[in-house]
């Protein structure tokens, strides 16, 4: 079949055509690595070692574990060596290394921008278990992540609110010294600071447990209204629990000069924040927010100190609804 020489011609015009608009490959930047599937192994199980690390610190912060703090130091360090392992790891033996004589051009150029991109691809070009290291990468990032914002929970209550209403008093229940021996009355002098708990409840270290006792004169007490009777014998009891930040108040201010000097108060020694323990545990100095939670009280027959109700507010720092409830036993 013979062609003419325009059908040629055209044939021609035509493969030059295709062969002009074909996108050649450009040329590399980045030497062609080989592949290491030995190291690519290695760095997810180094990446998987940090994401358990990193769940393992949720753990013993959830769960409260004794010595907690080194505990907590010791997974979250032991994590971010692991990352750090796996990182030197892959910069080392599995992405393939560009050596430049001269510092990379400022970013704007599009060429430039270009020729980084492809480096970028051409240097991750050897690796074969991109979906494991993908996901050992994610598992990582997520555990750490989690870890890392779980403290968060310390600031305030996230799930179990309703222990924060809790309190081992109610009515009928001695007040204890330390010793546990029952308060009687009699025995709580003026200008004197006792620290009271409920009988026979094993926990002294539970939040509402701890109570704070003194005598006033009953002429020097303005108690809020409804609380008149709160007070036997001018005997009043308040959480020992500063509303600021959960410290123990541990100071009990009693005027020597009632001319010069303001009446009685119990203070807070980490802050500072200062109650009126005359009416009704008010602030009056400090950064406390709230008054303390008075506990009702009442003398029985044999003249021993017990509790006639609950607190009036729950105990401890604010928190959300702390205004809006009431503690219960």
């Amino acid at each position: 079949m013979k062609i003419g020489p325009k059908a040629l011609a055209l044939l021609t015009a035509l493969g030059f055509l295709r062969g002009g608009g074909r996108r050649r490959p450009p040329q590399r930047i980045v030497p062609e690595g080989s592949s290491d599937r030995r190291a690519e192994l290695l760095v997810a199980i180094l990446l998987f070692g940090a994401a358990a690390c990193a769940v393992m610190f949720v753990v013993v912060y959830a769960l409260d574990w004794p010595n907690q703090t080194q505990y907590l130091g010791l997974c979250l360090g032991v994590a971010l060596a692991l990352i750090a392992l796996a990182l030197f790891v892959t910069g080392e033996r599995i992405i393939v290394t560009e050596h430049l004589e001269e510092d990379y051009p400022p970013p704007g150029d599009p060429e430039e921008e270009a020729a980084l991109a492809q480096i970028a691809g051409e240097s991750a070009g050897p690796i074969t278990r991109r979906r494991l290291l993908t996901g050992a990468a994610g598992a990582a990032g997520a555990a750490l992540g989690i870890a890392l914002v779980v403290p968060a929970a310390s600031l305030g209550p996230v799930l179990d609110t309703e222990s924060l209403y809790s309190s081992p008093w109610h009515r009928g229940r001695r007040l204890v010294g330390e010793d546990g021996k029952p308060y009687r009355a009699a025995d709580i002098e003026t200008e004197s600071f006792y620290t009271a708990y409920p009988e026979a409840f094993v926990d002294r270290e539970e939040l509402a447990a701890p109570l704070i006792v003194v005598r006033l004169e009953p002429s020097q007490l303005e108690l809020p209204p409804g609380r008149e009777d709160w007070a036997p014998q001018g005997i009043v009891a308040y959480s020992k629990i500063c509303t600021h930040a959960a410290c123990a108040i541990a100071l009990y201010r009693t005027p020597r000069f009632p001319e010069a000097e303001p009446g009685p108060a119990l203070v807070c020694p980490c802050h500072y924040s200062t109650f009126n323990p005359a009416t009704g545990g008010t602030v009056e100095f400090g950064p406390a927010g709230r008054d303390l939670p008075q506990l009702p009280l009442m003398v029985d027959a044999a003249g021993y100190l017990r509790a006639a109700a609950n607190f009036s507010g729950p105990v401890g720092p604010s928190f959300w609804g702390v205004r809006t409830r009431r503690p219960s036993a």
